[in-house]
């Protein structure tokens, strides 16, 4: 049983506009999807990845140096809290800390019992 050409035809209509729904939201997939990376500042790229909006104008420029200044400040606080957390380390696992804390504590006992008697 073989489906002839004239059986088809009630529904070439049909086809049409599915062939054509689905091209329509094909396009306007694409067009959502570049406007988006425009608004979130992602650069545009072509049909072999070369770049057709690049993102160099002065406010990106400007807008990089003061991030990296940032980025540069905040990696020398961390390298200084780094320095001042290894040097608080060193302090507390001395044993001389350790033996000063231990006399301190005992002098503020020791003056509690003295009151204690009187």
């Amino acid at each position: 049983m073989q489906v002839q050409g004239i059986e088809l035809l009630p529904y070439v209509p049909w086809i049409i506009a599915g062939a054509t729904a689905v091209g329509l939201a094909s396009v306007f997939g694409w067009i959502h999807t570049t406007r988006l990376r425009i608004k979130h500042g992602y650069p545009l790229e072509g049909m072999w990845g070369q770049s057709l909006k690049p993102s160099t104008d002065a406010q990106a420029a400007e807008r990089i140096k003061l991030l990296t200044q940032e980025n540069a400040e905040l990696r020398a606080e961390m390298g200084s809290m780094k320095d001042r957390l290894a040097n608080v380390e060193r302090i507390v696992t001395d044993s001389g800390y350790q033996l000063t804390h231990e006399i301190n504590r005992l002098h503020d006992i020791r003056p509690a019992d003295k009151e204690g008697v009187n």
